[in-house]
């Protein structure tokens, strides 16, 4: 499916959830949000950035992505996990980053399972991909209400990751990331990114 070029019309229709006048937002969902993500380093970013979301707004993160970009290492998992205290410290300095001890940390943490699941499983996408048969679950919700945040699958997601030392993985936090990445299309039927049902 191709996808709109950066100046798409903004009076397309859209998911009800997307704050139509910003344009970064706007950009994020006809080009990223659902759209199936193969490379482990972008795999290991979303993770992480959901997480680092956490009782804020996805837009403040978006904003913020590029220098999470750059202070990690564009989220290479061997250079992240490499990190210690004296990174963490520094990071909370930087104003372009969410300044959260616990959520910088649990970057590094996560780094460093994701390695771990690596070597077991050869890479995070294809464990990730297996919990969801290889191909994208597409819900195509007609309102904003029949969109879940969380499923079963997300909480029992969250829980494996969280027993193999990913933090701040919980179960809407997980299920964002499901969306994010592609594993699970959640545009809208009346959005002008839904995917036909034949597709």
């Amino acid at each position: 499916m191709s996808l709109p070029c950066v100046d798409a019309d903004p009076a397309l229709p859209r998911c009800a959830w997307l704050p139509a006048a910003d344009a970064l937002y706007r950009r994020y969902h006809d080009e990223e949000w659902g759209v199936p993500v193969h490379d482990d380093a972008r795999l290991l970013e979303l993770l992480i950035l959901e997480g680092a979301q956490a009782g804020l707004s996805w837009i403040t993160v978006l904003r913020k992505r590029e220098r999470y970009r750059e202070r990690m290492h564009g989220f290479d998992a061997q250079r992240l996990a490499a990190c210690g205290p004296a990174e963490v410290d520094d990071w909370l300095r930087d104003p372009g980053l969410i300044r959260h001890r616990g959520k910088l940390e649990a970057a590094i943490l996560n780094a460093r399972a994701c390695l771990a699941l690596q070597a077991e499983a050869g890479s995070l996408d294809a464990w990730l991909w297996a919990w969801v048969d290889g191909r994208p679950i597409r819900n195509r919700p007609r309102t904003l209400a029949e969109v879940p945040a969380s499923t079963p699958l997300s909480e029992r997601l969250s829980r494996e990751l969280r027993r193999r030392g990913f933090r701040f993985v919980g179960p809407t936090t997980v299920y964002a990331f499901l969306q994010a990445a592609g594993l699970i299309d959640d545009h809208s039927t009346d959005c002008f990114r839904c995917t036909p049902p034949d597709d």
